[in-house]
């Protein structure tokens, strides 16, 4: 993972009971890789994936049209470890 003036962050994570959702297959579980990058146009897109998998997949809300990317990474690993179906986190007011 690079740090907060970054334009891309990844990182590996293990999804908590009811996994993550995603856009493409729904919900994954189990331990999971999520990219989280900066668009030109200041979106916040997330992507998940199996760890060590070749496919990755829109995890569920994203892109988010703004927000501090490296929080938002953040609080996404938050919401994949607590599981429940885990999508995008919405950035702050």
């Amino acid at each position: 993972m690079t740090g907060p003036g970054a334009s891309a962050w990844q990182d590996e994570v293990l999804a908590g009971p009811g996994g993550a959702m995603t856009d493409e297959v729904g919900v994954i579980t189990g331990p999971l890789t999520l990219r989280t990058t900066r668009g030109a146009d200041g979106t916040v897109g997330f992507a998940i994936q199996y760890t060590d998998a070749d496919e990755w997949y829109t995890l569920t809300g994203s892109p988010v049209a703004h927000g501090d990317p490296y929080a938002l990474h953040t609080a996404a690993l938050r919401a994949i470890r607590a599981g429940g179906g885990a999508e995008a986190p919405l950035p702050a007011p």
